[in-house]
């Protein structure tokens, strides 16, 4: 009866989530699907529950290691003569594709496995998650990103980072800084589009 007193106690004091991190579809009886309520555009309790940092951490990790492996794959490819000696540009795109399905694998029922303050921002204004969790989200992603990058001009040393650019994407011949712009625009809609898909139970 004491144990069960205390359980009430603690649970008085507990954040509740409002909606699954993984995802926003739920069924019912297994005939139709709802949606839930908007999230609040701030909600303090968010602040004292374990649930909040544990998944800012995890976004942190994620971001870290996507930018560790991806960087290095780059640089590792851009640093030889020949791409035959590498894995080459399939080889970028596997690292990029299959890392982002890791990581989203294993984030996906802690954070939500967002990886990406462009798919954070999306879903904060689909009122998926409060100001105050999208924030914290993009401040842990960009910690991740820069200490990933960080890393890896560590073990590659100043002089071999610089001389490779670290890693950076520049445009080609022939296309203008304006067409990689909008390549990349369309390339982040297409991304928070289909994380869209993936949790509104509406598509």
């Amino acid at each position: 009866m004491e144990g069960k007193d205390e359980d009430v106690r603690l649970g008085a004091n507990k954040f509740n989530e409002r909606q699954p991190i993984g995802t926003a579809a739920q069924s019912q009886d297994g005939k139709d699907y709802t949606e839930p309520p908007p999230a609040p555009l701030f909600e303090p309790s968010e602040l004292t529950s374990w649930s909040f940092y544990r998944a800012g951490i995890a976004e942190f990790v994620a971001t870290f290691l996507f930018l560790y492996i991806t960087v290095l794959t780059v640089m590792g490819v851009v640093k030889e003569d020949s791409k035959c000696k590498t894995v080459g540009i399939q080889g970028i795109a596997w690292a990029f594709g299959g890392m982002i399905f890791a990581l989203v694998y294993c984030t996906a029922g802690i954070s939500g496995g967002h990886i990406n303050p462009a798919v954070t921002f999306g879903l904060f204004l689909g009122r998926k998650l409060s100001l105050t969790r999208a924030l914290y989200y993009i401040v842990m992603q960009c910690l991740g990103a820069i200490c990933g990058a960080g890393v890896v001009k560590g073990f590659q040393g100043s002089s071999q980072y610089e001389r490779l650019n670290g890693g950076a994407n520049f445009v080609n011949n022939g296309y203008t800084k304006g067409d990689g712009l909008g390549a990349e625009i369309i390339g982040t809609f297409v991304l928070v589009y289909t994380v869209f898909s993936a949790t509104d139970c509406q598509t």
